[in-house]
């Protein structure tokens, strides 16, 4: 039985007058087990694979190696398919029969699932709209099955009208979960982040063939450790409060603001998706009516939720005061985790300036990134942000657009932007 443990981390103290408090709230879940044995229902993959015409032969054989390797992480019982796509979705396994269907691992489906990788042929268009659809009706055809992921790799930007992707996008959000691939250089970042963030995935860039079967493989191994299949974050505040907004901010930045169902009149409900054993980080604004000096009230309960149960709780608290000593004190948490978030922004707007031909308002905004990455101890990003600009001072942010950047590593900066670091203790 997966147990969840919430801790918070704030200044508590508000000066006269004052009206926002800031927490971090970090959420631990252990003992989760494995996909689909939670008893709340069966667990489901799809593999999607690109197999348009761009696919070249290195490209389209790493492909099929990383399929492969994905395929061999899931276990046994749980139900799966395998789509390729191109300017239509084809389910390749199981064979289409009375319709699309999910089939259960066991040693017999998983040889026909290889074989049928093995036939991948690179032909046509791309039309990920339609893969997502395919995914979608393929989960639907066992009931049973509630928790719901998918692994998408692509080496090109979709071919249909942003209107049909966008489409697509919001019948597959809320129902399955989606990590997404791109292969190579030729694929946009803004296209597959929008739908890694919207069904609660990820995104990542793997510039060559041979990088692909490790990321399958480890991609697998996590969906597969994840034992609890949904959990929802719950923000209580009192009446008379605004939540400003609510952010995953560890392990990576995701705005979870605008994603509110209402649970009741004064709590709002967040999607988290499915757990493992792991720990992620919350930031949590609330903005209260001012009080007097003295004067203390809970702003906020932040909870975690299975189905009904309330599985952890945290409280937010504020306290009026006088001391400026206890009110001027801003939470390390809090100032690290929003100095990742501003890191995350500056990297992505740089990034969209330098491609819009503003060098001027790029290298403002990638200079502030590498003095951010330098603060906020994000060694990651500061490493990958040397392979875009020259840094003449990092204190500063002083820094020179290179005049020469692979564009392998402008794409593994923009994807890997909104990867965070926990504050060194």
């Amino acid at each position: 039985m997966a147990e969840f443990a919430a801790t918070v981390y704030q200044n508590e103290f508000l000066p006269d007058g004052g009206t926002d408090v800031n927490a971090i709230v970090t959420v631990t879940c252990a003992g989760a087990g494995t996909a689909g044995q939670s008893g709340s229902g069966a667990a489901g993959e799809v593999i999607i694979v690109d197999t348009s015409g761009s696919m070249g032969h290195e490209t389209m054989e790493g492909a099929k190696d990383a399929a492969q390797a994905a395929l061999a992480e899931i276990i046994d019982g749980t139900m799966f398919a395998v789509i390729a796509g191109t300017e239509r979705a084809t389910l390749v396994f199981p064979p289409v029969q009375a319709g699309p269907a999910l089939v259960v691992m066991d040693a017999s489906s998983r040889q026909q699932a290889s074989a049928a990788i093995a036939g991948f042929r690179a032909t046509g268009g791309t039309a990920i709209g339609s893969w997502l659809d395919l995914a979608g009706t393929v989960f639907a055809s066992v009931p049973e099955v509630t928790q719901r992921h998918a692994i998408l790799l692509t080496d090109g930007e979709n071919g249909e009208q942003p209107a049909v992707l966008d489409a697509a996008i919001k019948r597959a959000t809320g129902y399955f979960q989606c990590d997404c691939r791109g292969a190579g250089t030729d694929w946009k970042v803004q296209e597959l982040r929008r739908i890694a963030t919207a069904l609660l995935g990820t995104v990542d860039i793997l510039p060559s063939p041979a990088e692909m079967p490790e990321d399958f493989r480890a991609m697998m191994q996590t969906a597969m450790g994840r034992g609890v299949a949904d959990a929802q974050l719950r923000v209580w505040a009192p009446q008379g409060a605004q939540v400003l907004f609510v952010r995953q901010v560890a392990p990576t930045v995701e705005d979870l603001t605008d994603r509110r169902v209402p649970v009741n009149a004064l709590t709002g409900g967040y999607p988290t998706g499915a757990w493992g054993d792991e720990s992620r980080d919350y930031h949590v604004a609330v903005r209260l009516p001012a009080k007097a000096v003295g004067q203390e009230q809970l702003a906020a309960r932040v909870q975690v939720a299975i189905g009904d149960d309330v599985a952890a709780q945290g409280l937010v608290k504020a306290t009026w005061s006088n001391d400026s000593e206890l009110t001027a004190k801003i939470d390390k948490q809090v100032a690290h985790y929003t100095g990742q978030t501003e890191l995350a922004s500056m990297i992505q707007e740089g990034l969209a300036a330098k491609a819009a031909g503003d060098d001027a308002t790029a290298t403002t905004k990638l200079g502030r990134a590498v003095q951010l990455a330098a603060e906020t101890g994000n060694e990651e990003a500061t490493t990958r942000l040397r392979k875009v600009v020259d840094v003449d001072d990092e204190k500063e942010g002083t820094v020179r657009l290179k005049k020469t950047v692979d564009k392998a590593d402008e794409m593994a900066l923009d994807t890997a932007s909104t990867k965070t670091t926990r504050i060194k203790k």
